[in-house]
């Protein structure tokens, strides 16, 4: 009998030891190092293997402009949102990671998908729900796909078995945590058995050309939980975020082989499952009865969307001793940034004030290009004095107080316009070269922050 291979894992990070630590060298986090069996079977079972598999061709070097490449169309799921944040659809052979808090509504989304891919055969295999929990959740949805299967099954030995015989077009496991592989003897979400199932689950699609959906836990930190190396061999790495008590939820892409990783996905959550929302800009933006202060439109760029949100603040005199800068989905490090260029460039006596940033609608921003927006909101608020209902703005704050140029300069005019604004400041630098007479918005210009306050104020 061979002698059993023992190795020590981190918990937390993934990094690996030959023997204890109390300490994990790569991530600083105390005693996350456990013993697992490396061990393997000799025998094949329990991983994916080609049909008709034997002998393999041994792969030689090719010149770059020799190999040939047909471009595939990608699949469109009659979802736009994660179409979008996919980069047009779903490529075959891709292998996707989603992740998120648990109750976002990861495994409705994704059941979802499997309910309007009409035309494909789809496998859900589901680690963490029976097979009548699943078809609860389904009853609720409108969609119908009657070549939806289910499989409540842990087991990648078992699973494969299932895959050959049914041959799914798409194949989405729920979740990769569950997942145990008789190749390596350690508890189900260990380190190991997170890394050795994903790789039979990336041979699979590899191979086969089938599109795999994973489904991930997330730490207390907001990361992808198991070995970082988990988020290397994927294709695609998808997040999804937003408060559970509210009712909008957000798909980001922090990886993505086949399109752009600056893409966003908004969702309402309904009674019956997950709705895309076409125009963001219209919920972002409060219903106001009357015009407060310390309110201020923002145009952003997510991507190649363009996004009005509003930006509220408050800026009040401190009331115990040190002045409190709290901010709510935007970078407080450039909040502080910002209140020091209005107090040396502005005049404005902040030192003082307990200041409270927000941004409506349960984002997270860094464009730069909101910055113009949150001084005019810290402004308002300060001065007791509203802004505009008919005004939004688009610029970045430098340290000198001058105003910036931000990209795409064009598709935050026009997304302004549409949403009915009657005024827009930018920086007069972004729009050189600009025909603005093709818009009826009005285009204000300014250099430096005083001008913006003379014009607004």
């Amino acid at each position: 009998m061979s002698k059993v291979k023992t190795t020590f894992f981190c918990q937390n990070c993934g990094a690996q030891s030959p023997k204890w630590l109390g300490k994990c060298p790569a991530c600083g986090e105390w005693n996350t190092y456990v013993e697992e069996i490396l061990q393997k079977e000799e025998t094949g079972k329990g991983s994916w293997k080609p049909q008709g598999s034997g002998t393999k061709k041994a792969s030689v070097p090719k010149k770059i402009t020799e190999v040939n490449y047909e471009e595939q169309p990608r699949w469109i799921t009659g979802d736009p949102e994660l179409d979008r944040v996919l980069g047009g659809g779903i490529v075959a052979g891709s292998l996707v990671l989603i992740g998120g808090e648990p109750g976002i509504g990861k495994s409705t989304l994704m059941l979802q998908i499997a309910l309007t891919l009409k035309g494909k055969k789809v496998l859900y295999v589901s680690g963490e729900e029976s097979e009548a929990q699943i078809k609860m959740r389904a009853d609720r949805m409108s969609a119908k796909n009657p070549d939806c299967y289910v499989l409540s099954e842990t087991n990648t030995q078992q699973i494969f078995q299932q895959i050959e015989i049914l041959k799914p077009d798409f194949l989405i496991i729920d979740s990769i945590q569950t997942l145990n592989s008789q190749h390596v003897e350690s508890a189900a979400g260990s380190v190991s058995q997170v890394r050795e199932c994903t790789a039979e689950l990336m041979k699979f699609a590899k191979e086969t050309g089938t599109p795999v959906f994973l489904i991930g836990h997330i730490t207390k930190d907001g990361s992808i939980a198991g070995p970082k190396v988990l988020e290397h061999m994927v294709d695609t790495v998808l997040q999804f975020e937003g408060d559970r008590h509210l009712t909008y939820r957000i798909l980001r892409t922090s990886k993505n082989r086949f399109g752009s990783t600056h893409e966003l996905g908004i969702y309402e959550m309904r009674a019956e499952g997950l709705r895309s929302v076409a125009n963001p800009s219209e919920i972002l933006l409060t219903q106001r009865e009357e015009v407060l202060n310390g309110v201020a439109i923002g145009a952003m760029m997510e991507g190649n969307r363009p996004l009005l949100i509003e930006i509220q603040s408050l800026v009040s005199p401190a009331t115990y001793g040190t002045p409190q800068r709290s901010s709510t989905g935007h970078d407080a490090k450039r909040l502080n940034m910002l209140l020091a260029v209005l107090e040396k460039r502005g005049g404005m006596r902040l030192g003082q004030q307990d200041v409270f940033l927000n941004v409506a609608g349960g984002l997270r921003v860094d464009d730069p290009g909101l910055d113009l927006a949150v001084c005019a909101s810290l402004i308002s608020s300060y001065e007791d004095t509203p802004v505009s209902e008919q005004i939004c703005f688009a610029g970045e704050v430098g340290l000198g107080g001058e105003i910036r140029a931000v990209s795409r300069i064009e598709n935050r005019i026009a997304e302004a316009e549409k949403l009915g604004f009657k005024k827009i400041v930018v920086s007069k630098y972004a729009v050189k070269g600009l025909d603005l007479k093709k818009f009826k918005i009005q285009v204000i210009q300014v250099s430096k922050l005083e001008e913006m306050y003379k014009l607004i104020f």
